[in-house]
């Protein structure tokens, strides 16, 4: 059971680590998708602070589509030639954008966003989707998320059938 009021005592990187946790444990006896990603997007949202979106965008016929997510309505479609998850998805690397407004081609799906993480999920060489972290906070994130978001990312790789 997720503990909230166990993250109030930790910090910034024991949280992280728990949400690599939690993960673990939501996807050891569920093996849908969607379900997976549902909660992976809720761990993200309750560990991580100050944050107003998380969530995935799953590649479907050469553009990514909206998955599960926390936060307000987002884009359905993102091209990979456009915005920050196209960039990660085409380019297949984390892309750390501290400030979106410097971000040629940015997609402004929310407004109050102006910082960005997104990892992408690749398995076997093949492009499935991004994890998309938006902030209404100029450079909220920095090594520490990239590094615990790409860890959270290779255990939704490992542990899920993507196919």
């Amino acid at each position: 059971m997720f503990k909230l009021n166990a993250l109030e005592k930790m910090t910034t990187e024991q949280k992280y680590a728990y949400a690599l946790m939690m993960l673990e444990g939501q996807i050891s006896s569920e093996k849908d998708i969607i379900a997976n990603l549902a909660n992976a997007s809720a761990i993200v949202k309750v560990v991580m602070d100050r944050l107003n979106w998380a969530g995935f965008y799953l590649m479907r016929d050469g553009e990514l589509v909206l998955g599960p997510f926390q936060g307000l309505p987002a884009c359905n479609r993102i091209k990979l030639s456009a915005g920050v998850c196209g960039a990660a998805a085409r380019e297949r690397k984390t892309q750390l954008v501290p400030n979106v407004h410097e971000f040629p081609g940015h997609i402004a799906c929310d407004v109050a966003s102006n910082a960005e993480l997104v990892v992408p999920i690749i398995k076997d060489g093949v492009v499935y989707g991004v994890l998309d972290l938006d902030s209404p906070e100029i450079g909220r994130f920095g090594e520490l998320e990239a590094k615990y978001m790409e860890k959270f990312v290779a255990k939704l790789v490992a542990g899920m059938d993507w196919q």
